[in-house]
């Protein structure tokens, strides 16, 4: 039997290292129909600024697959950051 206390996940290891999600938001052409646009999301976890899994991806996109790209919207979020604190004017009581 193997045990998993102490295991920590690989995406919780990113995390800790400083990767965040990021989120593509790919538009394409399509390959029989050039006027038409087709949309592909892509998450994974990276790193800011320079964004090296998602460069693989597209990279690989221009490669191997026939749809040309046309526009890549990138958003970005650490989830692993220091606390957000703000002062709070009052007491609140509990009895």
């Amino acid at each position: 039997m193997v045990s998993r206390v102490g295991v920590v996940s690989e995406d919780f290891r990113k995390q800790v290292l400083g990767y965040g999600l990021t989120t593509a938001q790919i538009l394409y052409r399509m390959p029989d129909h050039k006027s038409l646009l087709q949309t592909y999301v892509w998450q994974n976890y990276d790193l800011f600024p320079n964004f090296p899994a998602l460069q693989d991806f597209l990279a690989f996109w221009q490669e191997r697959l026939d749809g040309p790209l046309f526009s890549v919207t990138v958003a970005h979020s650490r989830l692993i950051k220091p606390a957000e604190l703000r002062a709070v004017n009052g007491v609140f009581q509990l009895h």
